[in-house]
């Protein structure tokens, strides 16, 4: 029979919910949740509760919502009185000291959506799309005071597709990764802890909103990987006719013929197999969805409905006032 582990639960978005939801089925003893505080959300801007507080409080295990850990004794006190065999951490979004860290007796173990040491950071799962990577995976580590840079627990390896996005790429991690964790909290005492090579560390900023602005002059290829990149969230967009626009699925081809005399950004043509938008290195962005500003998301042959005049017109990288 297996030790019945003490554990403290620190997580934030979806990702999060979905590991929590599998540690609540294989009855694991969550003593405590910790998750960011509630935030603005909606049209409304009210206050909404995490998606791992929900989970939590349907469960009935105690949510609690600090500010900060640093220079925050009241908040290090409560752990400290638990008296936590392990805490699980994923996606949680705060800065965990090393006197919290210290605090369970097998520390802390972080679920982190790469292939440690490669994207180490905040964005691992986005960055690994835009650099073309073929897989991607699921390191549990053992959290230090560093930057995703603790000793590699266990990993299982998942592979990019061509279709995928990120939110498709987020769905098949959570899953990975919650099977890991699981398998972690069930063998723990057998498992030798690896130390990462800092040598190949790469790592995943943070995503910025005009990271999604098109630049026309890109390839095609490298604009399409964008698009997966960046769904949902910053979304890529360009400007037409000062209207704002969204592009959230398409294909690239490179042109044989040559195509200097247009425009990077240039419709091309327009029909019910999308939007052909000339990009640089005589290559050509294929829209299959797209979203205009205020409206929802159309595939291309409901945009196209009503317009005849979109050949000739050019798509730019920023509002411009007349």
């Amino acid at each position: 029979m297996r030790d019945k582990l003490k554990i403290v639960f620190a997580g934030t978005p979806d990702i999060a919910k979905t590991v929590l939801e599998k540690l609540i089925i294989e009855k694991f003893q969550i003593d405590l949740v910790l998750t960011q505080p509630d935030r603005p959300a909606g049209r409304g801007m009210k206050l909404t509760p995490s998606p791992v507080k929900e989970l939590a409080i349907e469960n009935g295990i105690e949510v609690f919502q600090p500010i900060k850990f640093r220079n925050n004794p009241e908040a290090i006190q409560k752990i400290k009185d638990l008296q936590p065999d392990i805490m699980v951490v994923v996606a949680y979004g705060l800065i965990l000291p090393q006197e919290l860290l210290d605090i369970p007796k097998l520390g802390c173990v972080n679920i982190h959506v790469s292939l440690l040491p490669k994207w180490r950071g905040a964005a691992p799962i986005q960055r690994a799309l835009l650099a073309g990577d073929s897989k991607t995976g699921v390191t549990i580590m053992q959290m230090d005071a560093g930057l995703d840079t603790g000793d590699i627990l266990l990993v299982e390896e998942v592979d990019i597709n061509a279709h995928d996005t990120s939110q498709t790429l987020h769905d098949k991690l959570a899953k990975s990764g919650a099977t890991k964790i699981v398998e972690y909290l069930h063998n723990y005492k057998t498992i030798t802890p690896i130390k990462q090579d800092d040598n190949q560390a790469t790592y995943a900023e943070k995503l910025l909103k005009n990271e999604g602005l098109i630049n026309w002059s890109e390839s095609a290829e490298l604009i399409e990987r964008k698009i997966r990149g960046y769904n949902p969230f910053p979304g890529m967009y360009a400007y037409l006719d000062g209207k704002l626009y969204k592009f959230w699925q398409s294909t690239w081809y490179y042109d044989n013929t040559p195509i200097k005399n247009y425009n990077s950004g240039e419709i091309i043509k327009a029909d019910i197999d999308g939007l052909h938008i000339a990009c640089g290195c005589n290559s050509v962005l294929v829209i299959k969805e797209i979203q205009e500003a205020s409206s929802k998301r159309k595939p291309i042959d409901v945009f196209l409905q009503g317009k005849d005049n979109l050949i000739g017109q050019v798509f730019v990288s920023e509002l411009v006032s007349e």
